[in-house]
């Protein structure tokens, strides 16, 4: 199962985030083969797949952008990690049950951003995951 799953992942368009070696900030050699993560969006499918050391980890359903152009495709690297991040456009604080961004904010460097427009992140709504729903970021559980 798992080896057809990555077989039909590869063929569609997909997000690939690079995740090792960003909490240190460290950028020589050794820090870069320490930790091998790898997250893989896909988009058609919805569906997300964690990768540590080269193994799959885990997949599961996401939600992604309302329309094909919203969600990003390409390669990009998790360039901050949030906990409770605030919702700034609804002026919501972090933590607050109708804050939209969930609980954890993994921003990515995509279209020339920072990691403050993009990201995958969990959600106040459980029941968008598996649907075409946001304005471009990649939606979990907040589990």
């Amino acid at each position: 199962m798992k080896k057809i799953l990555i077989k039909t992942m590869t063929v569609l368009a997909l997000l690939v985030f690079l995740v090792g070696g960003m909490t240190t900030g460290k950028t020589d050699a050794a820090s870069n083969t320490a930790n091998q993560d790898l997250i893989i969006i896909n988009k058609y499918y919805n569906k997300l797949a964690y990768y540590h050391n080269g193994y799959l980890e885990m997949v599961v359903p996401v939600a992604t952008g309302k329309t094909w152009d919203k969600t990003p495709v390409g390669f990009f690297k998790v360039v901050n990690k949030i906990k409770n991040r605030p919702y700034y456009t609804g002026k919501i604080p972090g933590g607050d049950p109708r804050n939209p961004l969930g609980k954890r904010w993994l921003g990515i460097n995509a279209n020339g951003t920072y990691g403050d427009t993009y990201g995958i992140h969990g959600n106040n709504n459980e029941s968008s995951i598996g649907k075409y729903v946001s304005l471009g970021c990649v939606r979990m559980h907040n589990a």
